[in-house]
């Protein structure tokens, strides 16, 4: 399918972008060459292909959820700027 330069001034219209027209000369062959390379996809005999949801067969590669000891309390507030006995402290975000 051959893409013109007013075709893509009008789709760039219906999307509302500003195409200048040097942009829509350039952009119309290159629209061309990829209608052209989806039409030869098209092409291609898919009936002995199974449906897939990714190319790859997936492993999932974290471990296991376990539970484990923590970090004690004391260490973990250990940097904080400001405590409030067992609580970080910080400004308020929320106008009240």
């Amino acid at each position: 399918m051959k893409i013109s330069a007013d075709t893509v001034r009008h789709v760039a219209k219906l999307a509302r972008l500003a195409v200048s027209e040097e942009e829509a000369a350039r952009l119309a062959p290159q629209l061309s060459d990829i209608i052209g390379y989806a039409d030869e996809l098209q092409a291609v005999d898919l009936a002995d292909v199974p449906p897939t949801s990714h190319p790859f067969a997936l492993v999932n590669v974290l471990r296991e959820d376990e539970p484990r000891p923590s970090l004690p309390r004391e260490r973990a507030l250990a940097n904080a700027p400001d405590t409030d006995g067992e609580q970080v402290r910080v400004p308020a975000v929320l106008e009240g």
